[in-house]
């Protein structure tokens, strides 16, 4: 009985969805709305990260700047404009530094790509991912969450 009871219940979860609010899964392939959809989520979140990481850098670049002139006026203002004894000012001299800095950041990490392409000896991005992932452990996919969120957020 319990083995016929277990056949029935295999039976009918296969016939039910996993989210019934979901309907049944979209195909996905290369031209299918689901691959549409999800290019558009990707590039929905993009966005989205990219926006909110525009915010944090714009937020905490103007508090820095507000608590600067804040604290010392008198110096915050000699930085701005250039003065016989500093013959550039302190804005000038942060886009320089920060041109220098991205240009660096940029270059050392196009030099580092192509040396980790060069020495897997790969052509295409597809090889790499293949390389990729022969060379590192696979990242199980369970849904199911290893971190209990509530023991970590309690109170001690």
């Amino acid at each position: 009985m319990a083995a016929a009871a277990s056949g029935v219940a295999r039976e009918g979860a296969a016939a039910v969805p996993l989210d019934p609010g979901r309907g049944p899964a979209l195909p996905r392939g290369p031209g299918s709305p689901a691959a549409s959809q999800d290019k558009l989520f990707l590039i929905k979140g993009g966005i989205f990260l990219g926006t909110v990481a525009t915010a944090g850098m714009i937020a905490g670049f103007g508090t820095t700047l507000a608590m600067t002139k804040k604290k010392n006026p008198d110096w915050f203002s000699k930085g701005i404009t250039a003065t016989t004894g500093l013959p550039e000012s302190g804005s000038s001299l942060a886009l320089r530094a920060l041109g220098w800095g991205s240009l660096y950041a940029w270059c050392g990490v196009g030099l580092l790509s192509f040396a980790i392409w060069k020495a897997l000896g790969v052509h295409s991005m597809k090889e790499f991912q293949t390389k990729m992932q022969s060379l590192f452990p696979a990242i199980p996919k369970n849904s199911e969450s290893t971190v209990e969120w509530e023991d970590l957020l309690k109170s001690k």
